[in-house]
């Protein structure tokens, strides 16, 4: 793993006091997880953060008061951008996904994720920095079984205007707008989508998102 702690400190941030202990007590009964503290809103876990309590994966709800998920989690991509956040949403929107990739969030989870996917979607994203399910549009997948030489001869076999396609989207463009901007037609867009989906083994939008951060495509 590339913490330095035999135990993954792990912390928690929602404004659901009941969904938030029962997560908590979950997660203490992991392997070498601990949770180290929990907080009811963005607010509360940038002061514990600020204070030193400073923990390798965080989960965070999207939606809280006083400062939501999206911009906790901006803030600390910029100031402790070695924290791995989790994000509980219930949103199943790529392009919503999209912006908080952006933010630095490093993978999603539902609110009624099972107990042996939330175990594997913290030590997933401990070793290989990201946490990708196909569960968020319906079938869990590994992005990243392959070898390193074998995603390098990936990224090798695309053309410019896969590389162009790959990119765009990665922001907020909707297809339609990427068609405008590529100067494709719609249709010649999602022949690109479909062929990419099929050479880089991924299933949605978000799928090529994780990939091109993954290998250094795009960078936010």
């Amino acid at each position: 793993m590339n913490n330095s702690h035999s135990t993954i400190q792990v912390a928690l941030a929602d404004d659901h006091i009941l969904l938030r202990d029962a997560l908590a007590s979950l997660i203490n009964t992991f392997d070498n997880c601990k949770v180290i503290f929990t907080a009811s809103n963005g607010q509360e876990t940038l002061e514990k953060i600020k204070a030193n309590q400073i923990p390798d994966v965080l989960i965070l709800d999207l939606n809280m008061p006083l400062l939501d998920g999206y911009d906790t989690s901006k803030w600390l991509h910029t100031h402790y951008p070695a924290i791995h956040v989790l994000m509980l949403t219930m949103y199943d929107t790529d392009l919503t996904h999209i912006r908080l990739l952006q933010a630095g969030v490093r993978g999603f989870l539902k609110k009624d994720v099972h107990p042996d996917e939330l175990k594997f979607a913290i030590r997933s994203v401990m070793e290989s920095g990201y946490y990708y399910s196909h569960t968020v549009t319906g079938k869990l997948v590994n992005l990243f079984r392959n070898t390193l030489e074998d995603l390098a001869q990936k990224k090798n076999l695309l053309n410019e205007q896969e590389l162009q396609f790959l990119k765009l989207s990665c922001t907020e463009f909707t297809y339609k707008e990427i068609a405008v901007a590529m100067q494709l037609s719609p249709r010649a867009v999602d022949a690109l989508r479909d062929q990419l989906f099929n050479r880089l083994d991924v299933k949605s939008r978000v799928g090529l998102a994780m990939y091109a951060i993954r290998h250094g495509l795009v960078s936010f």
